[in-house]
């Protein structure tokens, strides 16, 4: 009878994956808290309390700190520590011509794409803006915004363009949040959203690029106190900001 050797069987070959660090789920829990505000802008950073609050070390929360800080999102000076970054009317065109690098190219690389379900996407986001928009919560309204323009800039599908609209998306809350009389956004939708929508379908990149321009110029105007005609709607400055709380670490298996 024949005998039959087991063959022998390479190891797949697998790649380990990378489990976020303890720094990397601090910085995120921080652009969360900024983002929605439970880190008030302007409010001061102190290393204990903070760190006793998100239940951890003082030496990654302090590196967490300076990543945020590099960013943008965080200000320290000499003197008076660190604190959330103020973005006042002065720098608010500044965010939206940085925006509108990012997202004009990411509309330009949909239509270079000619992705079908990128738009389809966009067009689900939209609708959801719109039927948001409708009601009278602030914060659901600007986060539906938003996330329509995270959508944008990530149907790209650039890595890098993502990461700085990443920063950006928090930047232009910190704008709205830096308005002293509280959280304001437009209630009706711009029109400019339904034109950039049938630009990226006919694949027309300059159209795209002239919505997304008189979009973010009315967004500027509005921010910065120059159209009091557009119809808002607005958080009071005295309500109490979302809380936040300690991180939960997941145990690896």
């Amino acid at each position: 009878m024949a005998s039959h050797t087991p063959r022998a069987v390479s190891p797949i070959s697998m790649v380990r994956v990378a489990r976020p660090s303890t720094v990397d789920l601090i910085t995120a829990e921080l652009r969360k808290a900024i983002f929605t505000g439970a880190l008030p802008v302007g409010s001061p950073i102190g290393e204990v309390e903070m760190s006793s609050q998100l239940g951890v070390s003082r030496s990654p929360l302090r590196e967490s700190t300076q990543r945020l800080v590099q960013e943008g999102l965080l200000t320290a000076s000499p003197g008076r520590g660190m604190r959330v970054s103020v973005i006042g009317p002065e720098h608010v065109a500044d965010v939206y011509d940085a925006r509108l690098a990012i997202e004009a190219q990411a509309a330009r690389l949909i239509i270079r794409s000619k992705s079908a379900s990128a738009v389809d996407a966009l067009e689900k986001a939209y609708a959801d803006l719109v039927e948001i928009s409708e009601g009278t919560d602030a914060r659901a309204i600007g986060d539906a915004d938003i996330e329509f323009h995270r959508l944008l800039v990530d149907s790209a599908g650039s890595r890098r363009l993502s990461h700085y609209m990443a920063t950006l998306a928090i930047e232009t809350r910190i704008a709205s949040l830096s308005d002293p009389n509280g959280y304001t956004v437009r209630r009706s939708v711009s029109a400019t959203y339904r034109e950039l929508l049938d630009a990226l379908a006919a694949g027309d990149a300059a159209a795209a690029f002239a919505a997304l321009e008189r979009q973010f110029t009315e967004a500027v105007k509005r921010l910065t106190g120059k159209d009091d005609d557009v119809d808002t709607v607005e958080t009071p400055a005295d309500e109490e900001p979302p809380a936040f709380g300690p991180i939960e670490f997941v145990e690896e298996v």
